[in-house]
């Protein structure tokens, strides 16, 4: 399966990371990168074929919670996973909450990473 994965992080070295990570997974064939949660709303509506959405929640303008909120409230988007990358356990419930599928705590693990994609793709 050829995966189109979206990372949303205001960090620019986490998103280096994070697609250094998926380069290796052979089933993320295409990458996306936006900084913030409103950069992330503004490519799905360019790219309407993204598989997977891997989210930070702390950025600036648009955070990951509300960014969770526009994403689900539109019915179009239910199919879409999003894993939620963070350092802050104590989110994990209001992450949930807002639609998330999935929650990995950083510093993120390769092994970790490829069995969450294999398991929501």
């Amino acid at each position: 399966m050829a995966l189109k994965v979206l990372i949303v992080d205001d960090d620019f070295i986490n998103r280096k990371l994070l697609s250094t990570l998926l380069k290796r997974n052979p089933s993320v064939t295409d990458m996306l990168e936006a900084e913030n949660g409103s950069a992330a709303l503004d490519q799905l509506k360019k790219h309407t074929d993204i598989n997977l959405i891997l989210l930070d929640i702390m950025m600036p303008v648009v955070d990951g919670i509300e960014f969770l909120k526009i994403f689900r409230s539109n019915m179009a988007n239910s199919h879409i996973p999003v894993i939620v990358l963070s350092t802050d356990d104590t989110r994990k419930t209001e992450v949930f909450d807002n639609g998330a599928n999935d929650f990995i705590r950083k510093p993120v693990k390769e092994e970790m990473i490829s069995a969450k994609i294999a398991q929501w793709t």
